[in-house]
């Protein structure tokens, strides 16, 4: 191997972690003020919710059919760049908004944009050997736990300096910077891979590609009830200023990157099994203490202990989901996963909201906290059973597909 080839893959892996750092900027910048933003023009906890889980919810349309279309015409930069530009898109309407339609479209435009995550984590998995897929997914959320974690903690000087419409005009520039990034990444187009719904429906029924799936929507619906909707609004009440609610998030995301550094160096040591139930029973603990702070600290406290969960849980969970997939299908099995997970930041604001209407945020913290350790639990316990079954049986599964 020559020496250019040899750096070529760096220089491709460097670019990508470009782009996708000014991507998750985008998406960011705004969040921490985002649910005081809207209720400031939506009087209303329920319609607060359904405003806010449109973000998760247009995930669940557009990221399953963004992976399907990269391995159809065989290059997935199309897709990535389409979606960085309805980020700057949803982004400039949610500025603009003067009501809950304005709102709705705006977050959903944002949500529609997110399915090019699709589509780079298959790009960024792709210049990693296969025995490396966990390792790039935890390299690959470390650097999305970084871009949110500089977006959310630019909103409160943003905010400060220009008032809430300030951050969505910088999510714009940030969405350009990306792409412009992204046109300086050069990829080889792989033979087009035609759906076959013969295909699909094995792939999207292999337990191995959908329990994890499932497992972290269970994980995201605790996140998004908590750290991007309800904590910030909890926090408000008990006083917060716009400037604490974007250290919040700050705190909430880097605690994320912890966790992704701490599941990266445990995953050999551990197993990825062990890391699922301590995502769990950490996200759960970390809701009940939002359950029952009877003050900020508390509250600040318990959004460093879900974010330390779901930085250990979600690229394990991902990880999983295309550990065993062949390379040509990987990105209609990473659509299956993110499509799933949606679902839980969808459910999270929506359901949650409607919950904390009707008996208030802190006993619909208490509840959740509850279903998430049950739901989480049992799930691992079937995943982990699942994978001793392939084990011994020598992946009938994968056989099955080819």
């Amino acid at each position: 191997m020559t020496e250019a080839s040899q750096t070529l893959p760096k220089r491709k892996i460097a670019i990508t972690i470009v782009v996708v750092f000014l991507y998750w900027v985008a998406l960011y910048l705004f969040v921490p003020t985002l649910p005081v933003y809207v209720q400031s023009k939506v009087n209303d906890l329920a319609m607060v919710g359904v405003i806010l889980s449109m973000y998760g919810l247009w995930q669940i349309f557009s990221r399953m059919p963004s992976g399907i279309l990269s391995d159809w015409i065989g290059w997935r930069r199309p897709d990535i760049l389409i979606g960085i530009a309805l980020v700057g898109l949803g982004a400039w309407i949610l500025a603009h908004a003067q009501n809950a339609t304005g709102l709705l479209i705006g977050r959903s435009i944002t949500g529609i944009g997110a399915g090019a995550w699709v589509p780079m984590v298959v790009l960024f998995t792709s210049l990693f050997p296969p025995k490396d897929v966990i390792k790039a997914t935890a390299i690959l959320s470390a650097v999305n736990s970084i871009g949110r974690i500089v977006g959310s903690a630019s909103n409160g000087f943003l905010t400060s300096l220009g008032g809430y419409l300030l951050p969505f005009e910088v999510s714009v520039g940030a969405s350009v910077l990306a792409i412009i990034a992204l046109l300086l990444l050069s990829e080889k187009r792989h033979p087009p891979q035609k759906p076959s719904l013969r295909k699909l429906g094995v792939l999207f029924i292999r337990r191995d590609v959908l329990l994890p799936s499932l497992l972290s929507a269970i994980l995201h619906y605790g996140d998004w009830a908590a750290s991007f909707t309800f904590t910030p609004i909890l926090a408000a009440q008990l006083g917060a200023s716009d400037a604490m609610l974007s250290l919040l998030a700050s705190l909430n995301l880097g605690m994320v990157l912890l966790g992704n550094a701490f599941s990266t160096a445990m995953s050999h040591r551990l197993g990825s099994k062990n890391l699922v139930v301590i995502c769990f029973l950490m996200q759960s603990l970390g809701m009940a203490g939002a359950a029952l702070a009877p003050s900020l600290l508390v509250v600040f406290l318990a959004q460093c202990v879900i974010g330390f969960a779901f930085g250990v849980g979600y690229p394990v969970l991902m990880g999983l989901s295309i550990e065993k997939v062949d390379h040509l299908e990987q990105n209609s099995a990473m659509g299956l996963h993110q499509s799933v997970y949606a679902l839980g930041m969808f459910a999270g604001p929506w359901l949650s909201g409607i919950l904390a209407k009707a008996i208030g945020i802190q006993p619909m913290f208490g509840i959740v906290a509850g279903c998430i350790l049950v739901l989480g639990l049992l799930g691992q316990r079937v995943l982990k059973t699942r994978a001793e079954v392939l084990k011994q049986t020598g992946e009938i599964l994968l056989m099955d597909q080819k």
